[in-house]
């Protein structure tokens, strides 16, 4: 039960006498002897002592239709439709009579009258005491004097679709009637002087519950609007009760004598006897006639923000009417005032001068005010609590404020270390409605850190991942600069900011382990980049875990049964820069697993063996690592160049020999037997390798005729070999060991003896086919000039094409053969050429051709090289041209055709030109 005087009287409304607009401003005068009333569809309804209903518009001009001969008891006007139910009497005595009008069509210029039935409660003759109407038109409730209430069911505008009965009785009068709709349950609230019923109409039987021993006088009844769940409002003259359907509700104390009791727009009307004014008589202690100078007291109640929102006395109040957003208050000496509530902005004001936030907010909230306007008000109620020193009352107001006020105002309140907490409650909701930004989460972690409150720390930072509402990227970086390094390393790892847990883990914490095991649960492509970049400081600590991950990482990573990925295990290496025997486990283990690897896998393990090897004292070691490194070379996976390059840094004689033989550089081979004086190895290469390359002959006797040790087996070694293949002209060999003062006479004795009978051999040969050659051409000679002085007689008796004897027609050439016309046709290739000479013909002419031009290119190389300053240079120039097709000097062989003499003879020239040059 709530006192009504402990509630605050306000004004919120202002009071006006209504005027006549058409009569300069008088006062409007309502037509006399007003008995019922009611407001709706944009007009007020009067009807009065005479039978007439009046209809008043906005304009405010009175309009009247004759209703009843007698008089006009009630009205009821619906909201929702065009609908006026009255009662009021066309004879004299008990004879009310029901009229239900549809003011939108016209009947002879008055509304239409669309049913009229008698109210009388089971043909017993009784005054009507009050009237109620359902919006949908279905129901139809009359109260009577002798305590009856009967209910029209159905179409209550037309007889024939509806039907009446008797739905209460009893002994005291009823005074009130109120239809209940929710949902799809219908209810009909009943009170009489001495009790409250609720009928539930959805119900077949209509079941009665009894609410309440306490009635109300007449018209001290009303139906709250949702706000208040529609609760029916009994106003008795000691408190006013609100009932459910099933059960009564909170009541109100508000004492003195109820002569009206209304719900508009939110708020009860009560209209109360003046305490100073005489009492007055009537039905029910509630209604009827009053004296002249009856004074009333007419109360406005917020009942949901508990203050008075208006207060007035008037004079004989006949009704209270909302309509057109304002109320009307009619009296009985035809005067209407208005009621025009005050806006919410200057309502609030006044609550604010008064420091009345509170019920400011709460009168914000029922108004409906928006979310800026409400967060307005508690920052200004916030700010009056810190005024007076109130801080924790507020903040909490602040908070309020949160989405709407900047934060950085509330922000600056409370920086002070003495109000650390006050921010600290300000910043989690901040965070809990996930409004913060970056800054507010480091301020709010730093209070933390400041109140050295671990509980609330890990409050906030390990709640469920559905209620983080901050940047735990920021989160992490402010703990691990406070130095919390295990909240910052469990926020890392929960949201999976694996950056932030590794740097933590293994830079601050120094947990190289528990680094390494994260690091093998994440996922490929977050494995592999955290191990290049974390790769190197795991492996000085954890050298054997980290090899084991990099072999997994590089062959069949499967961190979570997804597919299988493998990196690029070359890119790995720099990361075993100082741990060269964990590198030698992993190439080894990758060379293994995968054979295919990249080729700077296979460099890098060479480069190691070959350090194992160079480094190896035990000789049976030294031969073990020996063949691991030749067997990696073998396995034409190393780079060549690379590979060459580590074996002569490392000096591995066979690894290099290898090498050099697989990319067949046999100079190369030689020249390294020269370097280390290998003179029986010099020969053995030359024997091995100089049918490939012939000019290992004469670079080893130019090598042998510089040494000045004895090497007069060796030089004739070389010697009978150039002999037998003629790998050189005998005057270069003279020329060359004449630079060896141990190479005497005998050593080239048999080598000279030897050409020059190759020389006399070839001469004799010479001499005879040039004998041939001139019989042949003096025979040749003979048969031109035969041909030319007489005739020619063809013999022959076959076709030289097709062995077929011939028949005409033939052709026969000077040649002597003879061929079929048709076989010639067929096969010739010229008229005037003989088929089967044909190809031979043309070789002779192309060596013809081809001495010519090796004639011609030999007299002005000669010439050039003679006239030049820089002998080289036109060598170079003409090697450049591809003029040379043989990049060593050597004679043909014996029995080489003639035309390839003159190239030799060119480059023996050439060499005898560079050689006196030099």
């Amino acid at each position: 039960m709530a006192a009504f005087l402990q509630w605050r009287k306000f004004v919120f409304f202002d009071k006006d006498a209504v005027k006549d607009p058409t009569d300069g401003g008088k006062l409007l005068l309502l037509p006399k002897g007003i008995s019922a009333s009611d407001s709706g569809r944009g007009h007020i309804v009067l009807g009065d002592m005479e039978g007439q209903i009046w209809l008043l518009p906005r304009s405010l001009q009175l309009t009247s239709f004759q209703a009843y001969k007698l008089r006009v008891t009630h009205l009821f006007q619906l909201k929702q439709h065009s609908i006026l139910v009255s009662v009021g009497q066309d004879e004299q005595g008990i004879n009310p009579l029901v009229k239900v009008w549809n003011l939108d069509k016209r009947d002879s210029g008055n509304p239409l009258c669309t049913r009229i039935f008698p109210a009388v409660p089971s043909n017993k003759p009784a005054e009507v005491s009050c009237l109620s109407v359902h919006e949908n038109l279905n129901f139809m409730a009359i109260g009577f004097t002798d305590g009856s209430v009967v209910l029209t069911k159905g179409d209550i505008t037309r007889d024939r679709h509806s039907k009446t009965l008797t739905l209460h009785e009893g002994g005291c009068p009823v005074t009130g009637l109120a239809f209940r709709q929710m949902a799809k349950v219908t209810h009909l609230f009943v009170a009489t002087l001495e009790k409250v019923f609720c009928y539930t109409l959805s119900i077949k039987e209509y079941p009665r519950v009894e609410l309440d021993t306490h009635g109300c006088a007449l018209r001290c009844s009303s139906l709250a609007d949702p706000s208040q769940d529609s609760q029916f409002i009994v106003a008795g003259d000691d408190c006013v009760y609100l009932y459910q359907p099933d059960e009564r509700g909170p009541c109100f104390a508000f004492d003195g004598h109820k002569l009206l009791a209304h719900w508009h727009r939110g708020y009860l009307f009560l209209l109360n006897r003046d305490l100073k004014s005489p009492s007055k008589s009537g039905f029910g202690s509630g209604g009827g006639e009053s004296s002249p100078s009856e004074k009333q007291v007419l109360t406005i109640y917020d009942l949901d923000n508990k203050f008075i929102a208006y207060s007035a006395s008037f004079d004989d109040v006949i009704d209270v009417l909302a309509e057109w957003g304002s109320f009307y208050i009619l009296t009985r000496d035809g005067k209407m005032f208005v009621l025009q509530e005050k806006d919410t902005q200057t309502k609030l004001e006044m609550l604010f001068k008064k420091n009345l936030f509170v019920m400011a907010i709460n009168l914000a909230k029922s108004q409906h005010l928006d979310s800026d306007g409400l967060s307005e008000i508690f920052r200004q109620y916030g700010d009056h609590l810190y005024l007076k020193g109130d801080h924790d009352g507020a903040i909490q107001q602040y908070i309020r404020t949160i989405g709407k006020l900047e934060p950085s105002y509330v922000i600056r309140k409370f920086l002070d270390a003495q109000r650390i907490h006050n921010l600290t409650a300000y910043l989690q909701a901040l965070h809990r409605q996930s409004l913060a930004n970056a800054d507010h989460t480091t301020l709010l972690l730093n209070c933390y850190t400041k109140l050295k409150d671990s509980s609330k720390l890990e409050e906030f930072i390990k709640s469920s991942e559905s209620e983080v509402h901050f940047d735990v990227e920021i989160a992490i970086k402010v703990l691990r600069q406070a130095g919390y390094h295990s909240h910052a390393v469990f926020l890392a790892e929960r949201h999976q900011h694996h950056e932030w847990y590794l740097k933590i883990q293994l830079e601050d914490l120094k947990n190289y382990q528990e680094g390494l095991r994260y690091i093998g649960r994440l996922p490929f492509e977050q494995t592999e980049s955290n191990m290049k970049r974390y790769g190197k400081t795991l492996m000085h600590h954890v050298p054997e875990g980290t090899t084991a991950l990099l072999k997994r990482l590089c062959t069949n990573y499967q961190p979570t049964g997804d597919c299988v990925e493998k990196a690029n295990s070359e890119e790995f290496i720099p990361i075993f820069a100082n741990n060269p025997r964990e590198l030698k486990a992993f190439l080894e283990h990758m060379i293994e697993v995968d054979p295919r690897s990249s080729q700077g896998v296979y460099d890098t393990l060479l480069e190691l063996r070959l350090q194992d090897w160079a480094h190896e004292k035990d000789p049976k070691e030294k031969a073990v690592r020996q063949g691991e490194a030749l067997s990696l070379l073998r396995s034409d996976n190393t780079v060549f160049d690379k590979a060459l390059v580590l074996c002569q840094m490392h000096n591995f004689k066979e690894g290099v020999l290898y090498l050099y033989e697989k990319g067949q550089l046999y100079q190369q081979i030689m020249h390294y037997h020269m370097q280390n004086e290998e003179y029986g190895k010099v020969v053995d290469a030359c024997k091995r390798y100089g049918e490939q390359e012939g000019c290992l002959w004469e670079q080893a006797l130019g090598y042998f005729a510089r040494k000045e040790e004895d090497c007069k087996a060796y030089i004739s070694e070389v010697l009978d070999h150039i002999d037998q293949k003629n790998l050189m002209p005998p005057l270069l060999v003279v020329q060359t060991l004449a630079h060896n003062s141990t190479a005497t006479l005998s050593v080239i004795k048999d080598y000279l003896i030897n050409e020059l009978q190759r020389e006399s051999q070839q001469i004799e040969d010479d001499e005879r086919k040039i004998s041939q050659y001139r019989e042949e051409t003096a025979h040749l000679r003979s048969e031109i000039q035969e041909l030319k002085t007489s005739a020619k007689i063809f013999q022959k008796t076959k076709c030289n094409m097709c062995n077929s004897p011939l028949e005409l027609p033939s052709v026969h050439f000077l040649c002597s053969h003879s061929f079929h016309q048709h076989c010639f046709e067929s096969y010739a290739e010229s008229d005037a050429e003989c088929p089967t000479c044909t190809p031979e013909n043309r070789k002779v002419m192309d060596l013809l051709r081809a001495q010519d031009q090796k004639r011609d290119l030999h007299e002005h190389f000669s010439r050039q090289l003679r006239s030049s300053n820089d002998g080289f240079s036109v060598v170079a120039d003409y090697f450049g041209r591809g003029v040379f097709n043989k990049l060593t000097l050597v004679t043909d062989p014996p029995g080489s055709k003639a035309v390839g003499s003159l190239e030799v003879s060119l480059q023996r020239d050439l060499l005898i030109h560079t050689k006196r040059n030099s």
